[in-house]
């Protein structure tokens, strides 16, 4: 059975190929393309249930046994994120085969999409800092190429702040992991996490410092984040979902991983700050949502202000606090990239992303209006969807950790939230339409408006919202399974054991 895990990485490589390979007819690639997202999600839901009793599977490659090797390891946060992803990069693909224009997809739109998955998928098992750092750059290009793809003048522009950004992060990073194999001679994980812990306690603060900023930036913390709003409301809504779905919180996921197993030494400090970073990146990310009238734009401060919940739940750094966080994360994928969809639906009824500009989409679309409304009252935590539950989680944490400060920052920041969600609901949904749909649609440009296949955009909001509905309403059994997630984290010997064999 380990060594079903590599199949995550493996199915969206040779999906890539195939589709790049094949490159015509269209309907063959689409159907290819659509049949690996598939796999994906059987697999990773499969590999799921096998590690839901707290096991940890580990791949050894080329039998070399950890160090000295390369380890692959799946335990059930892990397990859990690619599960999601899978589901993410399922809906969203469908969503882009009744959305993506035929040039773009002509130029390999679908064998991108499938590289970015294998980045992700592959960060989520990576079991050393050096392969980390190279899925991380495997889905810095292909998000890089996805932002670009077709040239436009605006796409260019956001790609360029997005590359340059992130590349500093990268050098960043990669600059950190030589420093720490030079310091400890391992990039193994559970190892450094050995090895750390007999190293001067000056060195390990430095060394999580500078984890700190290089992950930060690519989870778009505070102050790091300047680089998520000017370049995520540039691609078609496809692109821009996914990204939002996905790409942070493969940055999150990375500081979650090393400030659990590896950077443990001096927590009076690295999670005191990873705190104070917490609620600037709320307070500023919900801010900026609040100033913003383009639906893009106000959503992907959105991304920003949600992040700073799931650092809260890290630097609590508590079993209860792991779960909200974790919850938090679930929730989001789901709700985030169903509100980025239905932005996309409403650029292409409206012919503008101006809220200003919108109005009346409730009197002609009143089933997408009810799916933003589930999904913004979810965003901003109210009963009985899966928001709520993970904010509620992280309330109750902050309190018995006695942070009150945090926690009076992120009712604030839910109530800022709520505000600016109604924004949206007021100017593009209740106000009275400003232009008549058949004007505003000849805006359009005509690439946009191929395939007539409404229901391939409406149904992949309308899963992922459901599943939000569902979290909210049956949220024990996520709750028993995520907390024993959070347990397994906070107890790094079992990591360690699994992978090193003692």
């Amino acid at each position: 059975m380990e060594r079903l895990i590599v199949l995550p990485m493996l199915i969206p490589f040779f999906t890539a190929v195939t589709v790049l390979l094949l490159r015509r007819p269209m309907r063959i690639v689409r159907f290819v393309a659509l049949i690996g997202a598939l796999a994906e999600l059987g697999v990773n839901v499969g590999l799921l249930v096998r590690v839901s009793g707290g096991e940890v599977l580990v791949e050894q490659i080329g039998n070399w046994p950890a160090p000295y090797g390369i380890s692959f390891v799946l335990d059930l946060f892990s397990a859990l994120m690619l599960t999601l992803t899978s589901v993410v990069g399922l809906v969203v693909l469908i969503y882009a085969l009744g959305s993506m224009d035929g040039d773009r997809e002509r130029l390999g739109f679908y064998s991108l999409y499938h590289f970015l998955l294998l980045g992700v998928c592959g960060s989520f098992l990576s079991g050393d800092l050096f392969n980390l750092y190279v899925f991380f750059e495997v889905m810095l290009l292909s998000s890089f190429a996805l932002m670009t793809l077709g040239g436009e003048r605006g796409q260019l522009e956001g790609g360029l702040k997005y590359v340059v950004i992130n590349m500093v992060s990268s050098t960043l990073l990669v600059s950190a992991v030589g420093i720490i194999y030079g310091a400890t001679g391992t990039l193994n994980m559970a190892d450094l996490s050995l090895r750390l812990a007999e190293a001067p306690p000056g060195l390990s603060t430095v060394l999580a410092s500078m984890f700190i900023v290089a992950f930060g930036i690519k989870a778009g913390l505070f102050p790091l984040f300047f680089w998520l709003p000017a370049s995520y409301h540039t691609p078609p809504p496809a692109v821009s979902a996914v990204f939002a779905g996905l790409l942070t919180k493969v940055g999150v996921y990375a500081l979650f991983r090393v400030f659990t197993l590896i950077f443990v030494q001096d927590t009076a400090y690295t999670h005191t700050l990873l705190l104070v970073l917490a609620g600037l990146t709320m307070v500023s990310g919900v801010l900026g949502a609040v100033a913003q009238y383009d639906v893009r734009r106000l959503l992907a401060f959105h991304i920003i202000s949600q992040i700073g919940y799931m650092m809260m739940g890290l630097a609590l750094f508590t079993p209860l606090a792991l779960l909200g966080a974790i919850l938090h994360i679930g929730h989001n994928m789901m709700v985030k990239t169903s509100l980025f969809l239905i932005g996309g639906c409403m650029g292409r009824l409206r012919g503008t992303y101006d809220l200003k500009r919108m109005g009346g989409l409730l009197r002609e679309q009143p089933r997408l209006a009810g799916l933003f409304l589930v999904a913004a009252l979810s965003l901003a935590g109210l009963p009985p969807l899966s928001g709520f539950f993970s904010k509620y989680i992280l309330v109750r944490a902050g309190i018995e950790s006695e942070q009150y400060l945090i926690v009076a920052v992120s009712l604030v920041v839910s109530l800022l939230t709520l505000f600016s969600m109604l924004k949206i609901w007021n100017e593009a949904f209740w106000k009275p339409a400003l232009v008549p749909r058949n004007e505003a649609t000849a805006q359009l440009p005509s690439t946009v408006r191929q395939h007539p296949s409404a229901w391939l955009l409406v149904a992949p909001v309308a899963v992922l919202v459901l599943l939000s509905i569902a979290l909210g309403l049956f949220a024990e059994g996520a709750y028993t399974l995520v907390l024993r997630a959070a347990e397994i984290m906070l107890n790094p010997e079992i990591y360690r054991a699994a992978v090193l064999g003692r």
